[in-house]
């Protein structure tokens, strides 16, 4: 039986990818911190369902923490990585950066180290779009230079690509990097947007509407999302074998892929589809843009259709109905 480690395995993305990994017959073992940058009880019915599952494990741990992910790979000799967990949030960074150094940073290069000790097949590891900064020409490429981020998050991601690299290029790790493009879905973080939302109108209280609505988002369907991640572990990076529109380093096995859903929708029509999801309208006040947040994204996926073929992509409307139907479920709404 194959083994899949996944770290940050109790959150949204992680919950979803383990789920997949169990229900096509791997082992999964899992590692949270269960911070309470958002609610932890929803952390906690997310592992409650994945450890309904004989083959799947979790610890309860931070990965900074010395020697934790050491011990878990000299036990378990991960085959497959996902690295999942970080502390998340553009607007969290500037006020407490330090956080995002100890997990995002210090995390990754307990990883990293723990791979170097038991190298897995192959790492595939979290990037984020916002790394793209202050670039404004779209839509965004694996190649583009990437050197003005806009928020402490962001540096702390692109710093975590580099680290990535220079560990597949010292200690032959093949790895792959991937940067996810604003995943909503079922079992969301409440700290984003379409979740704050969906509950303000729900509870017929005004949402704030950030840059007067003048902001367009590649939204990425959290099914979409796993699809290509479960897709990828077998495209392990090769730089005697690039493919087309490779982003393949010429001196170790690690490539960046981007995973969105190529088609930008604006903020207004965003919005739009979850008052019809609701069966309300919003009580909008417009505001200006807040710091550190970028005005657009979108995701160049060519080289993500060349590693997987076929790409899923989710209408945004059928995306936000899935989740406010969770929502209302979940919340009992």
């Amino acid at each position: 039986m194959r083994t899949a480690f996944v770290t940050g395995s109790s959150g949204f993305i992680g919950y979803f990818v383990s789920l997949a990994f169990l229900r096509l017959g791997w082992r999964v073992v899992g590692i949270d911190s269960l911070s309470n940058y958002y609610d932890p009880n929803l952390k906690l019915e997310r592992q409650s369902q994945l450890c309904a599952y004989g083959e799947f494990s979790i610890v309860n741990e931070k990965l900074e923490t010395p020697q934790a992910l050491m011990s878990l790979f000299k036990e378990h000799r991960p085959e497959m990585v996902i690295h999942l967990a970080a502390q998340a949030g553009v607007r969290h960074s500037i006020d407490v950066p330090r956080a995002y150094v100890d997990a995002n940073i210090i995390g990754t290069f307990e990883l990293l180290e723990a791979a170097r000790a038991f190298p897995p097949a192959h790492m595939l590891l979290a990037s984020s779009s916002s790394i793209f900064g202050a670039n404004s020409q779209m839509p965004y490429k694996e190649a583009d230079k990437v050197d003005t981020q806009m928020s402490f998050y962001a540096a702390t991601k692109k710093a975590t690509e580099s680290m990535a690299h220079s560990y597949a290029h010292l200690y032959n790790l093949p790895t792959t990097m991937f940067r996810f493009f604003t995943v909503y879905g079922p079992w969301g973080r409440p700290d984003m947007a379409y979740f704050k939302f969906t509950k303000a109108i729900l509870n017929r209280e005004p949402i704030n509407v950030y840059n007067h609505g003048k902001m367009k988002r590649d939204f990425t369907y959290i099914d979409d999302l796993v699809h290509a991640i479960i897709a990828l572990v077998d495209a392990i990076p090769d730089p005697a074998n690039p493919v087309a529109n490779d982003s393949i380093s010429p001196v170790a096995p690690f490539r960046v892929v981007n995973i969105g859903n190529a088609s930008p929708v604006t903020l207004m029509d965003f919005i739009a589809a979850i008052e019809t999801a609701c069966g309300q309208e919003a009580i909008k006040t417009f505001l200006p843009i807040q710091p550190g947040d970028v005005p657009a994204t979108w995701a160049d996926t060519t080289l993500l259709q060349t590693l997987i073929g076929k790409q899923h992509s989710t209408p945004v409307s059928e995306g936000l109905q899935h989740f406010v139907d969770w929502y209302r479920a979940f919340y009992n709404v």
